[in-house]
């Protein structure tokens, strides 16, 4: 049989598939959006219409992001909120976001936020947009729409926000929508979007905020809508001491606690960041089999911690990464955080408890875990989405790396894809994105921007 698309020649292929094969001078065959075989340079390579050469290339499957906010990178690197800690940085913050939020914003944010992902070798991205005031329009579509023209394959979440400042919560009464009426819209945009068939591009999540933002109440509620739907949920779950603090004095618990109480503890959900378990919750979180979204950058930047991602593998959790809301991480590169996961494990654990292996294997099969994919996205294996990524290992940056090219990938950028492929199609090629309307969604993005900032 001719395959489509055929990688070829590589340096070495990591397929991070059940067996951890490690291919050197590897192949990847791709046909009809599907991985239709793979191969070492001891095996024969199939015919192809297209066929790519990746000397000096290492090839891994497309990194998978489980937790962003993307309208976030229209405040990116905002003046007057880089030095302030996770509540009172949310506070300055509300306000300005709910008063320029609107279709246009979610959908430039999203294209341009997708397009930086995508050249750091994501294939797969999640979103975390919790910001639905009544006159912003139908935001998720929006969204969704720019996933589409990318051709990125999206995970959007339908999340929310219903305790206001008046009702003992942190955002402002004009941000938050009524418990009813966050139902109704998450059953609506699960009909609309949601496809559960193996390598669909859209599935829908449901994901109320956090404990400081909705009710117990309507944590419960969605938690039976999603078994109802049979969908996934996420919310952000143990992120800082500020965290604990209103939950013991709000609900008389801990947040891992409240999370069991409220029917989250299932493999259903994924809890963004998880900085503060102590040793007890990350048994049960694991032995629950909750998914981790470990967010480095901007558990840093947000002084919240660093997260035991070690003891949460260890306990059974799947753990992914997640580049958050670009205006707390700043950068969107998905390859940094896995770095930045190899560098933060070693701190915490041990200089062997975390490898540049256990790193890619977080940032895609554990992403896949969280996302309920397992098997189908994450791992290089004959019948798995044909999502991938090519990373050149070659000048000045990899001088050197012989002996390793996994470890070396990780530990001598910082580096970009050189080719990122999405169900079978080029979405970066040679290093760059393939749309031609960067320069004018940029320019938009500046524009829209400029709005939300004032500038």
């Amino acid at each position: 049989m001719t395959t489509d698309l055929l990688f070829h020649n590589a340096r070495l292929v990591a397929t991070v598939d059940n067996d951890r094969r490690e291919l050197p001078g590897g192949w990847v065959a791709v046909n009809d959006g599907k991985i239709s075989g793979i191969g070492s340079n001891a095996d024969p390579l199939p015919e192809a219409r297209q066929a790519i050469d990746a000397a000096d290339c290492l090839i891994t499957p497309g990194l998978i992001n489980t937790h962003h906010h993307l309208f976030q990178n229209l405040t990116r690197a905002y003046t007057p909120m880089t030095s302030a800690p996770l509540f009172g940085w949310l506070q300055a913050l509300y306000p300005l976001w709910t008063a320029n939020i609107d279709e246009e914003a979610a959908y430039i944010s999203t294209w341009v936020g997708l397009a930086e992902l995508a050249m750091s070798g994501c294939t797969t991205s999640t979103d975390h947009h919790y910001l639905h005031p009544l006159r912003a329009g139908d935001l998720l579509s929006a969204q969704i729409k720019a996933a589409h023209e990318l051709g990125f394959r999206f995970h959007p979440t339908y999340g929310s926000m219903s305790l206001s400042v008046k009702d003992g919560g942190l955002p402002p009464d004009d941000a938050v929508r009524e418990e009813d009426d966050i139902l109704a819209e998450s059953e609506r945009h699960v009909a609309a979007w949601h496809d559960p068939s193996h390598g669909s591009m859209t599935q829908i999540a449901l994901a109320p905020c956090s404990p400081f933002t909705v009710t117990p109440d309507l944590m419960r509620r969605t938690a039976e809508l999603a078994e109802r739907l049979d969908v996934r949920l996420h919310t952000h779950l143990a992120e800082n001491a500020e965290d604990d603090d209103f939950a013991l004095e709000t609900f008389g618990m801990r947040p891992v606690d409240l999370y069991d109480d409220v029917g989250w503890m299932t493999d259903r959900s994924w809890g963004a960041h998880v900085v503060r378990p102590n040793e007890t919750e990350v048994a049960r979180l694991g032995a629950a089999g909750v998914g981790i979204a470990h967010c480095p950058s901007s558990n840093m930047i947000l002084s919240s911690g660093i997260a035991p991602v070690v003891d949460l593998l260890h306990a059974g959790c799947p753990v992914g990464l997640g580049v958050d809301g670009s205006s707390s991480a700043d950068s969107g590169s998905l390859w940094q955080e896995a770095r930045l996961a190899m560098l933060q494990g070693k701190l915490k654990s041990g200089a062997a408890a975390m490898t540049a292996r256990m790193s890619l294997e977080v940032s895609t099969r554990g992403g896949a875990g969280c996302l309920g994919r397992q098997g189908e996205l994450g791992e290089l294996s004959v019948g798995a989405v044909a999502d991938l990524a090519v990373w050149k290992l070659d000048g000045l940056t990899f001088a050197g790396v012989l002996d390793d090219p996994i470890e070396g990938w990780l530990r001598c950028g910082p580096t970009s894809a050189w080719h990122t492929v999405v169900d079978g199609n080029f979405v970066v090629r040679d290093g760059t994105l393939v749309s031609s309307k960067l320069p004018e969604q940029l320019a938009l993005h500046r524009t829209v921007a400029s709005r939300f900032q004032g500038v």
